[in-house]
């Protein structure tokens, strides 16, 4: 499996478990978008050293990461596609609220992850996401998308913002 491949070796036992359990949840309540970037968190945690991966149940593993990535992009939020509640998160995992929070709020502390984190954003929503395109410029925090348009190139290249936006706001020339 691809996944596999970018795992360390000694790790691919404790990493697959998650794995197929992060599919089977995504396969019946999520979507592509959402199992790539939990599965994209949990190669990130197994590639730490020390991974906290080797202490504790594969399926509390799973249900934090989906829980993490979730947090981030309002899973549980009903006016989002797709939305699931975190107790039915829980719930599917085998575990309790309790339980399905800690493992989240351990791997978003481990990992520093924040609300509207661009990281674990989804890109169908990163163009609504506000810290995708707050820069800094001379001291001044900026939002990326009112500035001209080759002041938005230079960030781009530069990695500050994510993309070029499609609706450019025209800056008037003084």
């Amino acid at each position: 499996m691809a996944r596999a491949t970018q795992i360390p070796s000694d790790l691919r036992p404790v990493h697959e478990p998650i794995a197929t359990a992060i599919e089977s949840f995504s396969s019946q309540r999520l979507n592509d978008e959402y199992r790539e970037i939990c599965l994209r968190m949990l190669g990130v945690l197994a590639r730490k050293r020390p991974t906290p991966l080797v202490k504790g149940k594969p399926n509390s593993w799973a249900c934090g990461i989906v829980r993490a990535v979730g947090w981030v992009n309002f899973l549980d939020d009903p006016s989002q596609t797709p939305h699931v509640k975190s107790r039915e998160i829980d719930a599917y995992f085998g575990l309790s609220a309790a339980t399905g929070q800690s493992r989240s709020k351990q791997i978003r502390d481990l990992l520093k992850i924040h609300r509207f984190d661009v990281e674990w954003s989804l890109a169908s929503r990163i163009d609504s996401n506000p810290m995708a395109w707050l820069i800094q410029i001379n001291g001044v925090i900026v939002d990326a998308r009112s500035l001209p348009r080759e002041v938005q190139e230079e960030a781009v290249r530069r990695g500050l913002i994510p993309f070029l936006p499609e609706r450019v706001t025209p800056v008037e020339d003084e």
